[in-house]
C-alpha cells in the first residue's frame, strides 16, 4: 500500500476517534452557540483529518482545530485569520470551506490534537490520545525534509514524538526563526503561531512570518 492510501486511511481512523470524552461532548455544544454570522453552518464538529501533499517536503504541525474555524469547516487552518498567513505553498490564498479547490503544493497540514478543546487548552491525556496518529504520520510521510511547528506547544509535542520514534535530540529551546538539524537529515524551523493573539498584537508581522518559508524553501 502506497503512502497516499495509508494516509487516507489513517485520516478516515482520525474522523471516527472517540478516545476523549471530554472533547467529543465539547464538539457537539460548539453549533448550539455560534456566532451569528455562521447560523447557516453545518458544523463538521467531528475530529479533523490531516491534509496535504502525501509527497510533501514540508510538514506544518499546528496545535488544535479552532471552535469556530477548522471545527466548523471541516479542514484544518480554514474559516479563521490563521489560514490567511499560513497558505504560501497553496493553489490559492486561502480556503473558507472543506470542498473547494483548495490544495496544497508539497506540504502537508497536521496538529497536535485534531479536536477543537475548550478555551484553546487540550488536556495531556487528550494530547496523548491523539499522538499515535502524529506518529503514524511521520512513519508515512517519507519525504518530509523541514518540519514546521507553529508555536512552542506543537514545537514542544513535536520533539517528544520525534524522541518517541528514537531519534536522540539533545534539549532544544523554542524561539521564533530557529532552525535546527535533526540527525535523520531532516531540519526543524520554529515559528510563533499565527494566532490572531500574536498578530493583532504584533509580536508575530507577516515579514516574519514570511521569513519562515524563506528559510523552508532555502533547506530544500
Amino acid at each position: 500500500m502506497n503512502s497516499e492510501k495509508k494516509l487516507e486511511g489513517l485520516q478516515r481512523r482520525v474522523v471516527c476517534c472517540r478516545k476523549c470524552p471530554r472533547l467529543v461532548a465539547y464538539l457537539q455544544d460548539i453549533p448550539h452557540h455560534k456566532p451569528k454570522r455562521y447560523e447557516d453552518w453545518d458544523y463538521w464538529s467531528k475530529p479533523l483529518p490531516s491534509f496535504g501533499d502525501p509527497e510533501a517536503r514540508v510538514l506544518i504541525v499546528g496545535l488544535a482545530p479552532a471552535a469556530n474555524g477548522g471545527n466548523r469547516t471541516g479542514r484544518m487552518f480554514t474559516g479563521d485569520r490563521s489560514g490567511e498567513w499560513l497558505f504560501g505553498l497553496a493553489n490559492q490564498l486561502n480556503s473558507g470551506r472543506r470542498d473547494d479547490s483548495f490544495a496544497l503544493s508539497d506540504a502537508y497540514i497536521t496538529a497536535t490534537i485534531r479536536c477543537a478543546p475548550p478555551k484553546n487548552k487540550p488536556l495531556p491525556e487528550e494530547i496523548e490520545n491523539c499522538r499515535p496518529y502524529f506518529l503514524q504520520e511521520l512513519a508515512f510521510l517519507k519525504p518530509v525534509k523541514v518540519i514546521v511547528p507553529l508555536g512552542q506547544i506543537a514545537f514542544a509535542q513535536t520533539l517528544k514524538s520525534l524522541r518517541l520514534k528514537g531519534l536522540a535530540l539533545p534539549p532544544l529551546v523554542f524561539g521564533h526563526g530557529k532552525v535546527y538539524p535533526l540527525p535523520n537529515g531532516q531540519t526543524l524551523i520554529t515559528t510563533y503561531h499565527p494566532s490572531q493573539q500574536n498578530t493583532q498584537t504584533g509580536k508575530l508581522t507577516q515579514r516574519m512570518f514570511d521569513q519562515i518559508f524563506k528559510l523552508v524553501r532555502k533547506k530544500l
